[in-house]
């Protein structure tokens, strides 16, 4: 893989507790650990859309960086944080229970919403961020068919209470328009593009 895509070669610190995140990575064929530090998921009132995602993903990564054993920094940090983002105002993070993520998904139901996944990259005293954005459009979805998505999959973990690579997203998802991979919580692509112009960045 190397071979093929040089800056893979740059083992990395994944800010990220995500399963999903670190099994994308994986295939990828990226090299990193995992750190996590407690990091609370708010915003200042002022912030909307996209700089909240990336506000979360830059609190997770100076959290890392901020503690005694990446001091200096040795290798980068990369963090992520996804939203939902529905009729343009309402900002979905994960459900805090069953209720509440009964109410999201009949809230996403027969609607288009958007899904957007900041990320930030420290190193050498530089910080990038960038986002990524995907529309997803649901069919209808009856009580009954959240109910079971819920009590079968448990999607507390989840912003906006769903997977898309789950029984939901494979029924229940009409379109999408962007990148698949963002609404599993990391656009490789852009990703791959950004992580490789931040390293050349360093590296002059």
């Amino acid at each position: 893989m190397s071979n093929i895509w040089p800056f893979v070669a740059q083992s990395f610190i994944l800010a990220s507790q995500s399963p999903r995140r670190q099994s994308l990575m994986q295939t990828c064929g990226f090299r990193f650990t995992v750190q996590v530090q407690p990091t609370a998921e708010d915003w200042p009132a002022h912030l909307q859309h996209a700089d909240i995602a990336m506000h979360i993903a830059t609190q997770k990564a100076l959290a890392v960086a901020n503690t005694a054993q990446q001091t200096p920094q040795q290798q980068p940090i990369v963090s992520a944080d996804t939203i939902v983002l529905l009729d343009n105002t309402v900002v979905l993070g994960k459900p805090e229970n069953a209720s509440h993520a009964y109410e999201m998904l009949n809230q996403l139901a027969g609607q288009t919403h958007s899904v957007i996944t900041g990320m930030c990259l420290l190193w050498q005293n530089r910080q990038h961020t960038f986002y990524e954005e995907t529309l997803v459009e649901f069919n209808t979805l009856s009580p009954e068919q959240i109910h079971w998505y819920i009590d079968n999959c448990q999607p507390y973990d989840k912003a906006g209470s769903y997977a898309i690579q789950e029984w939901i997203g494979m029924v229940g998802i009409k379109s999408i328009s962007g990148c698949y991979y963002n609404v599993m919580g990391l656009p490789l692509s852009r990703f791959s593009l950004e992580y490789r112009n931040f390293l050349d960045q360093c590296l002059l």
